[in-house]
C-alpha cells in the first residue's frame, strides 16, 4: 500500500457530509506542519476551511480542494458501506474517492516528496482547502479568497484536484468554466374560473411567446475556449391545483450557461440581463426577476497549463486535451487572486453516484503529475 493510497483510505473513512469536515483537515495538518507549512485554520459560519503555506517569496503554486462530499443515497444500494473504503478488483470504493479525496492525498503526499528532495526550493506551496463546496459555497473557498485578497495576497498558479478526467485518467484538463447566471421570473395574471377567460388573464399563455422568443435567440456563437452560451428552464410552475381554475401567476425557474466574452466573441451577465429584459418587456409582461450569478474564468496556455500538460504525459502517457465544458468549481473564486487556475483529477464517471470509486492504479500517477508540475514551475 502506497503513502497515498493509505491517506486516502485515512480520509475517505471519515463522514464529512458537507459541510462537514469531520477531521480530515487535521489529518493533512498533522502531514503538513512537519514540512514547515503555516498552518492557518479559518472558520467561517459552520464551515472549516485551511489555509496553508510554504515559503514567503513568489511564485506561489497553490493546490485547492475541499474535503465534503455529497449524501451516499440508498445505503442498500451500495456494494460496500460508501464510508469503509474497499478495494475490490482493482478499484478504491468510497464516498469521495474520485470527488476529491484521493486528490486531497495526492497533494500531501506529492508535497511531501518533492520538499524531501528538494528542502530550498523557489518560491512558495501553497493549499486552500474548504468544507463547503459541494454545499451552498458561501462560507468556504470564497470567504478565505476574500481574506486573502484584503491583505494582498495573491497565488501564481492554482492546480485544483477535481475529478476532470473523461475516458481515462489524463485526457482532460478543465482550464476555465462557464459563468451561471440564473433568473427566478414571476409572471403575473389573474386568476379565475377557467369557464370564464374573458375575465382573466392566464400567465402561462402570456409568458409563452416570451419563453418561444427566449428558446430561439441565439445568444452568441462561443469562442475559442467555449462552446456557445445556453439557456434552459429547470423548473415552471404554476397553478392552485384544480383543473377549474387559472393560476394568478407563474414563476419560472431557468439558467444561462454562458460563454464569457472574449475577443469581441462571448456574453457578459449584464448583457445577458439586458436581452432577457428585453424580450419581457417586449411581451409587455408584468412580472418580477431575481437573478443569481456564479462568474467564469479561463486560463490560457501558459506556464500552468504547459507544465501540468507535461507532468501528465510523463505520469500516464496520455495527452490531455483542454476543456471548459461541466458545472462550476471553486476555480471561479480562486481566478479572483490567480491568473493561472486550472483543474486535474481523476475520472469524474462515478462522481455523486452510488458505489463512487477511483482506480488503484490511477492513483500514483496522479500524486506524480502533482509532483512533477511542481518541479517544473518551482525549479527556477
Amino acid at each position: 500500500m502506497t503513502k497515498t493510497l493509505e491517506l486516502a483510505i485515512d480520509l475517505l473513512k471519515r463522514q464529512s457530509n458537507t459541510p462537514e469536515d469531520a477531521g480530515c483537515q487535521e489529518l493533512m495538518i498533522s502531514r503538513l506542519e512537519p514540512l514547515g507549512f503555516k498552518i492557518e485554520r479559518m472558520r467561517f459560519g459552520n464551515v472549516d476551511n485551511l489555509y496553508a503555506r510554504r515559503g514567503t517569496t513568489g511564485p506561489l503554486l497553490a493546490f485547492a480542494g475541499h474535503t465534503d462530499v455529497v449524501p451516499t443515497g440508498p445505503l442498500d444500494k451500495w456494494h460496500t458501506p460508501p464510508f469503509e473504503p474497499t478495494i475490490k478488483d482493482g478499484m478504491l470504493y468510497a464516498r469521495g474517492a474520485a470527488d476529491m479525496k484521493t486528490s486531497l492525498a495526492a497533494f500531501v503526499t506529492s508535497i511531501e516528496e518533492f520538499v524531501a528532495a528538494h528542502p530550498n526550493h523557489a518560491g512558495s506551496i501553497g493549499l486552500l482547502i474548504t468544507s463547503d463546496e459541494e454545499g451552498v459555497a458561501v462560507d468556504g473557498t470564497v470567504k478565505v479568497v476574500e481574506a486573502l485578497k484584503a491583505r494582498n495576497e495573491h497565488f501564481d498558479y492554482c492546480i485544483v484536484g477535481e475529478p476532470t478526467s473523461n475516458k481515462v485518467v489524463g485526457d482532460m484538463i478543465k482550464n476555465g468554466r462557464r459563468g451561471s447566471l440564473s433568473g427566478k421570473l414571476v409572471v403575473k395574471g389573474l386568476q379565475g374560473h377557467i369557464a370564464y377567460p374573458h375575465l382573466v388573464k392566464n400567465p402561462i399563455h402570456m409568458a409563452a411567446p416570451a419563453i418561444k422568443d427566449m428558446v430561439e435567440t441565439v445568444w452568441d456563437n462561443g469562442n475559442e475556449y467555449f462552446p456557445p452560451t445556453s439557456w434552459q428552464i429547470s423548473n415552471m410552475n404554476g397553478g392552485t391545483g384544480a383543473t377549474n381554475v387559472v393560476p394568478g401567476e407563474v414563476e419560472i425557474l431557468f439558467n444561462f450557461r454562458f460563454c464569457p466574452e472574449l475577443d469581441g466573441k462571448g456574453s457578459t451577465e449584464a448583457n445577458l440581463k439586458s436581452r432577457v429584459l428585453a424580450i419581457l418587456d417586449q411581451h409587455a409582461l408584468d412580472y418580477t426577476l431575481e437573478w443569481e450569478y456564479s462568474p467564469p474564468y479561463i486560463t490560457p496556455r501558459g506556464n500552468l497549463v504547459d507544465a501540468i500538460a507535461a507532468s501528465i504525459e510523463q505520469a500516464y502517457g496520455v495527452t490531455p486535451e483542454l476543456s471548459t465544458t461541466g458545472g462550476t468549481s471553486d476555480g471561479r473564486f480562486i481566478a479572483d487572486i490567480c491568473k493561472q487556475v486550472i483543474e486535474f483529477g481523476p475520472l469524474n464517471a462515478t462522481i455523486h453516484k452510488l458505489n463512487e470509486c477511483v482506480g488503484v492504479a490511477d492513483i500514483e500517477p496522479l500524486k506524480e503529475t502533482y509532483k512533477l508540475t511542481m518541479e517544473k514551475l518551482l525549479l527556477i
